[in-house]
């Protein structure tokens, strides 16, 4: 039996139900603030990864699924969507220096990892992408529509909010040369993965798990020694923002994120006690990203949901939305069958977005009914001879215990809207059986 590929994992109907459902609820906070969708491809140019991210990153150098395809072009699956996103605004002219933006996208993006729990090789994430925006009320809004979407799926209070800022170029670089002093002369007390990364990606460092690296941490050069004013003046303002909205947060000198395209704000979302991968949400902000990739000095913000982990910490719905009937049409005969799918017809565009389902696949009155019953329909609609040849239909509760009736068919669709009303004002439905 073939399987899988390793870390791309399936999601069956009730677990894509309820990512669609969490991932819906935090493109509508995004919506919120006037953040509009942008539509992004899987495959990139693989130079636009290397350009961005940078050459050292652990992405581009162990993580991303590069091929050369038949035209000899050298591509990659997408491992985040910042890059792609302002890849599109060049190629669209977008990105002008006066042109403001406000972006989000979603979809499935790709890292070979290794796969563990809240890691997987094809992962789904909302990202937010803002341009043409500088200050740090920016930077606010985006943490603030963030945290509108874990209140409205009830994980705010399990979630913190960590906060920290990079400063400029210049300022990264003066700490960046510091701590490479520092990492080289202790290189012994460090593990492996960090020193690899002394002349690679040094900041990466102070994102350590190991605590002999940690401890050796201790005394290293501090990044808030090495900032710029303005960058200070910044981050002031920044944590004055999010204290007047509310927003909780704990500034941590050590958060660096791990990509080279950061300058100044950057933020993570993380859930203490759900291990390793913890992080739900980071982001920041690349001001100088665009101007990298070739376009003009616009400036930028972000942020990436990982869906998969956030979608963990809520709590499912107490039956799947689309996979729910709401109304359960029951035919007994070939007339009947032929006039239920009629009937179904009419009240599927009477009622949009509502689920009419037809019986399929035969049986006799009571296994249909019992189809009915599983279906999670709140009424069944029954049609046989004796309905057809009095143009009636007959209405069955099949949760509440009310009333079973029979009604003309041009009447069922006023009175179903009492049961499963639709949004807005249901068109009547008008077909007769028979």
């Amino acid at each position: 039996m073939i399987q899988s590929v390793k870390g791309m994992h399936d999601l069956l109907p009730d677990e894509s139900e309820h990512m669609r459902r969490v991932g819906t609820v935090v493109t509508e906070a995004l919506s919120a603030f006037g953040y509009r969708e942008i539509c992004l491809p899987l495959l990139e140019s693989a130079e636009l990864f290397s350009r961005s991210l940078g050459e050292a990153t652990d992405i581009v150098e162990k993580e991303m699924y590069v091929f050369e395809d038949q035209g000899g072009d050298r591509l990659a699956l997408r491992p985040e969507g910042t890059a792609g996103c302002v890849r599109a605004g060049l190629e669209h002219g977008l990105l002008r220096t006066d042109a403001r933006h406000r972006l989000w996208y979603s979809g499935a993006f790709f890292r070979r990892e290794r796969p563990q729990k809240g890691r997987y090789r094809q992962f789904r994430q909302v990202g937010a992408e803002a341009f043409g925006f500088a200050g740090p009320d920016l930077d606010a809004e985006l943490i603030t529509a963030a945290a509108l979407a874990w209140e409205r799926l009830g994980i705010a209070g399990g979630l913190t909010l960590r906060l920290n800022t990079l400063g400029d170029a210049a300022s990264r670089s003066r700490y960046r040369e510091a701590l490479v002093a520092y990492l080289a002369k202790n290189e012994s007390r460090l593990d492996d993965n960090a020193r690899k990364r002394i002349h690679t990606n040094p900041l990466r460092v102070l994102d350590s798990k190991d605590e002999r690296t940690i401890e050796t941490l201790s005394d290293a050069p501090r990044l808030p020694e090495y900032l710029d004013e303005e960058s200070a003046q910044h981050f002031a303002a920044l944590k004055s923002l999010l204290a007047a909205s509310g927003v909780a947060f704990e500034e941590d000198e050590r958060l660096v994120r791990g990509l080279d395209y950061y300058t100044r704000t950057v933020f993570e979302w993380v859930a203490p006690g759900a291990g390793a991968q913890n992080a739900v949400c980071a982001g920041g902000r690349y001001d100088s990203l665009v101007e990298m990739l070739g376009g003009p000095a616009v400036p930028a913000a972000g942020f990436a949901v990982g869906l998969e982990r956030v979608a963990a910490l809520v709590a499912p719905a107490e039956a799947s939305v689309s996979g729910r009937a709401d109304a359960y049409v029951v035919a007994v005969g070939e007339a009947a069958k032929r006039a239920a799918h009629r009937l179904a017809a009419d009240l599927r565009r009477a009622f949009p977005g509502r689920c009419i389902v037809v019986h399929c696949g035969g049986g006799g009155f009571r296994a249909q009914m019992k189809c009915a019953d599983k279906s999670g329909a709140a009424v069944a609609l029954l049609l046989g001879d004796d309905e057809l040849e009095r143009g009636v239909v007959t209405l069955k509760p099949l949760r509440d215990g009310g009333e079973q009736l029979q009604l003309p068919a041009e009447q069922v669709g006023e009175r179903l809207s009492t049961i499963i009303p639709a949004p807005g004002i249901p068109a009547k439905a008008g077909t007769r059986p028979g």
